[in-house]
């Protein structure tokens, strides 16, 4: 067992009481998790206070505290710990007792708005392909390898994400692709850690009910890219208005990629067709398996960072060429059905626009444009009539339904939405909250060769309604429908 002192090596103390020397047989920051000596960080969270549940932890077991602000009571046999900002102590707390993980690997990380599910996906899948032993920290699954963990979030929470390094020191990986979310950043959840690497895909409307104005939002991507270190790279796509903002401030080398400007790694587009994408890339002509201009800016991200990991490029392009993309990102369901089918995660207004103006370039005739979609409960309202906006402006239906609606409810949710809807538009848009009945109805209306898009949800397999995940999944749903034309 670690002794405290190690533990809280580079963590910068305001003061401090007890025995120092004491050894560590666990750490947390919930209070039902502490256990007989066991160390309890009290972080202020957006929605509990870990100073209340300062002695539930004792009363559990826990021998240290870290907190900002003492107890009113103090126990003799407890040593206390006072910092500026216990979040950020969590961070290098759990890194130090986890052994450091990240400093054995090759971490890297992505964000951006809109990207970093398919970035962090690829790399994963390329390295793996390439001979390395790779691990993978994203919103859909966590890997090891090739073992499996189930993802909770985007970015885990410290303890969580650096037993996960850990685990992956000990199972000989040497490259770690994890997406990096704004909520991690602006939580400290990434704290402690080392980068070799961070990669901005770009910015764009989304997670205003958190940081309340886009400002705050580009602050706490840019802070990510400011704390990298000066043996680390930044690799940021040049095209989005805000990615050499990304660049200002930080000690990391830079590089930047793109299809528009002069950049380090530049791509053109040849071929754009609902089978792939051909693109020139590094003087040479490439076939790839993912589709739209959205992906074109992916697959620049991940050949610049292969480069950049000292792969060699023939390899990466031939290998990056076979791959698939992750999975509900833009993803066919039902080829050859007499309708096609797509799933995508598009949550945010620019994420839906990119999808639909992808699919209006592979119409050859009248095909119409059908949407689903939805938007999610207890999130940014204020993107709610931009998506339905965007919805109708760029298909022939829109069937308006629930997405996760958390707590709200989703007539409400879908009212909102209902604003952004021009008096045009109205005849178009159909309103079926129920997410399922919403998905049969769009394929009962669809026609011979006409694209359904089923926007929002992706990967996840569930439906959040107050409280309580629900089996859902859209893709099973439009197997389930397509099945019923062929009969």
């Amino acid at each position: 067992m670690p002794e405290l002192k190690e533990i809280l090596y580079k963590v910068s103390l305001t003061s401090s009481s007890g025995d120092m020397n004491r050894a560590v047989k666990g750490i947390c920051f919930d209070s039902r998790k502490a256990q007989a000596g066991f160390l309890f960080v009290a972080v202020k969270g957006t929605l509990s206070n870990g100073h209340e549940y300062i002695s539930g932890a004792i009363d559990a077991g826990a021998t240290t505290v870290v907190c900002e602000i003492l107890p009113d009571t103090i126990l003799d046999n407890i040593t206390y710990v006072t910092v500026k900002n216990s979040a950020d102590a969590l961070g290098i707390i759990a890194s130090n007792y986890f052994g450091n993980p990240s400093e054995k690997l090759k971490l890297i990380g992505v964000t951006g708005t809109n990207g970093k599910t398919t970035v962090a996906t690829l790399l994963y899948k390329l390295f793996g392909s390439l001979g390395h032993r790779p691990g993978l920290l994203s919103t859909v699954e966590n890997r090891i390898d090739n073992e499996v963990f189930v993802a909770t979030h985007t970015t885990p929470d410290p303890i969580q994400l650096n037993e996960l390094l850990g685990l992956m020191v000990n199972a000989g990986c040497s490259h770690v692709f994890m997406e990096v979310s704004s909520h991690a950043i602006d939580q400290e959840r990434i704290s402690g850690l080392k980068f070799a690497g961070g990669i901005f895909t770009n910015i764009t409307h989304d997670h205003l009910d958190y940081h309340k104005t886009f400002e705050n939002y580009i602050k706490v991507k840019k802070k990510y890219f400011d704390d990298l270190g000066s043996d680390a790279f930044a690799l940021v796509n040049a095209d989005d208005k805000r990615g050499m903002v990304m660049l200002q401030n930080t000690k990391a080398t830079k590089y930047t990629y793109g299809l528009k400007k002069m950049v380090d790694f530049k791509g053109k587009i040849i071929t754009n067709s609902i089978e792939g994408l051909e693109m020139e890339i590094g003087g040479k002509n490439v076939w790839f398996k993912l589709v739209g201009d959205f992906n074109a800016y992916n697959i620049l991200a991940v050949y610049g960072t292969s480069i950049l990991l000292d792969q060699e490029s023939d390899q990466v392009l031939t290998r990056l060429s076979a791959l698939e993309g992750a999975v509900g990102r833009f993803q066919l369901v039902v080829p050859g059905s007499r309708f096609t089918a797509i799933v995508d995660y598009a949550h945010t207004p620019d994420a839906l626009q990119n999808v639909l103006e992808t699919i209006a370039q592979f119409r050859t005739g009248n095909e119409q444009i059908i949407t689903v979609v939805g938007c999610g409960g207890n999130r940014d309202r204020t993107k709610r009539p931009l998506m339905a906006s965007i919805a109708c402006r760029l298909s022939d239906k829109v069937v308006l339904t629930s997405d996760n609606p958390r707590d709200e409810d989703p007539m409400e949710i879908i009212k909102e939405m209902q604003r952004g809807i021009r008096p045009s538009d109205v005849r178009k848009t159909l309103v079926m909250p129920d997410r399922e009945e919403a998905i049969k109805s769009a394929c009962m209306m669809a026609k011979d060769k006409d694209i359904i898009l089923i926007a929002g949800k992706g990967h996840e397999k569930y439906q959040e309604i107050k409280g309580f995940k629900h089996a859902f999944d859209d893709r099973e749903v439009v197997v389930r429908m397509s099945k019923l034309f062929e009969n």
